[in-house]
């Protein structure tokens, strides 16, 4: 998965670093009696079903004319030349280069015309994975930062694991609750070795134990600082993590990927993406409560056909259909909410260059498992896709959607460590007929 510059000159390596009821009615920014009984009627709160969550971020912004929200109707500047091809839902079509998906679209949702006017790459994303609109006085946490706090999870699991790594972090929430990053992805039909879960050289367990408490004597000339500062906290959640993780024979099976079956391992494919998916399968099993899977070669402003054509949508393809079709035969679908998403769509019109360039006025959006009821699109693009064709969808209620599936109050209040006090999700809501 490519880390150089996206099309902005933003180094993707850099870029990755950074990363209630009766309240609202008072304040009138949460969920009145009226709001509450038009979700109640239309079946948008009913019990959470997920426990866990994995998040496929599409980095660069994919085309949605040429994967999800085709238009072989539309203006033959802007169509493309890539064909639709039936999928097992009556009346959808999806491209012709994601077969495997096809025959698992009643799995899914497709969430067309979601809509925003952030296009550069950078402000897209944070809106994407925070599901807030940017702003430069505050950092928003990630989804993953959010679960971690909200969700217990085993001692010796980090709750939010990144392959490799994310955009997403702690936010004005601390580190404490940022991405343990992997840093590198499996590698088909060999051991995965995550830094950090393995004991290098001659180090045994017995001197990790002695470090470990060392580390425990001096930690208190640090307690009366790590109220005020979210890094030394972190610090402190960190060696707890880690000495957990080192010494647990779950984690480092959690990690290990040559421990499924060949076969199963086959069906992800050889591709890093389809690897990090499979080790993304594995870990929500284990108990890990969110995990990240990052592609970075969707930022296509030339040679956009074979370039999906011969290497980016057949991997799509092989991955996520492998990655639902396993969460499913083992019964973790219901129980784990699968989001795909880019930052935004790309233009409807194809450039001099062969290429489409940023487009945040229409994008797609797949949701599964959680209680999404799958075989369905929700929204539409207009008849080009140039924009929504009615009411938007937004990354907002995209975000809301989720928090719901996990059971989190997306309304909930937090204070930054000045004491503002800011929602899980400002703006936005449970998107109607998402959920069966």
């Amino acid at each position: 998965m490519a880390r150089n510059a996206f099309c902005d000159g933003i180094k993707r390596r850099d870029f990755l670093r950074v990363g209630a009821l009766g309240a609202g009615l008072a304040s009138g920014t949460g969920l009145n009696l009226a709001g509450f009984l038009r979700q109640a009627a239309a079946g948008q709160l009913q019990p959470a079903k997920a426990q866990s969550a994995i998040y496929i971020r599409l980095g660069g912004g994919p085309t949605h004319l040429d994967t999800f929200d085709m238009k072989p109707d539309g203006d033959s500047a802007m169509r493309g030349e890539l064909k639709p091809i039936k999928t097992n839902v009556p009346g959808v079509e999806f491209c012709e280069c994601l077969p495997k998906l096809a025959t698992v679209a009643d799995k899914f949702t497709i969430l067309r015309g979601v809509s925003h006017t952030l296009a550069a790459h950078d402000l897209g994303t944070k809106y994407l994975n925070t599901g807030n609109r940017p702003l430069p006085s505050l950092e928003y946490p990630g989804l993953g930062a959010v679960v971690s706090k909200e969700l217990q999870s085993p001692a010796e699991l980090p709750p939010f694991v990144a392959v490799p790594n994310t955009p997403q972090a702690g936010g004005f929430l601390g580190i404490q609750y940022g991405p343990f990053n992997t840093n590198t992805s499996p590698k088909f039909g060999s051991p995965f070795v995550v830094r950090g879960l393995a004991l290098d050289g001659d180090l045994t367990l017995d001197d990790v134990n002695r470090r470990q408490k060392l580390l425990a004597s001096v930690d208190t000339a640090f307690r009366g600082y790590e109220q005020k500062i979210n890094v030394l906290g972190g610090m402190d959640e960190f060696s707890e993590r880690a000495y957990s993780m080192i010494s647990s024979k779950r984690s480092r099976e959690a990690f290990d990927v040559s421990r499924e079956p060949r076969d199963v391992a086959e069906r992800f494919g050889e591709s890093e993406m389809g690897q990090s998916c499979l080790l993304a399968c594995r870990l929500v099993a284990s108990g890990v409560r969110f995990v990240t899977v990052n592609s970075n070669r969707w930022d296509m402003h030339q040679d956009i056909f074979s370039s999906l054509r011969e290497k980016s949508l057949p991997e799509l393809d092989g991955a996520l259909s492998a990655l639902l079709t396993t969460l499913y035969e083992r019964g973790l679908l219901d129980s784990t909410m699968v989001i795909v998403a880019g930052e935004f769509g790309r233009t409807p019109k194809i450039n001099a260059r062969g290429g489409r360039d940023h487009w945040p006025r229409a994008m797609f959006v797949l949701m599964a498992g959680g209680g999404v009821r799958g075989g369905q699109v929700i929204g539409a693009s207009d008849s080009n896709g140039m924009g929504p064709a009615g009411e938007a969808i937004t990354p907002d209620q995209m975000a809301a959607s989720f928090y719901h599936a996990l059971g989190i109050d997306y309304h909930k209040e937090y204070h930054t460590n000045t004491g503002r006090p800011v929602m899980i999700v400002r703006q936005g809501n449970v998107i109607p007929g998402l959920f069966g």
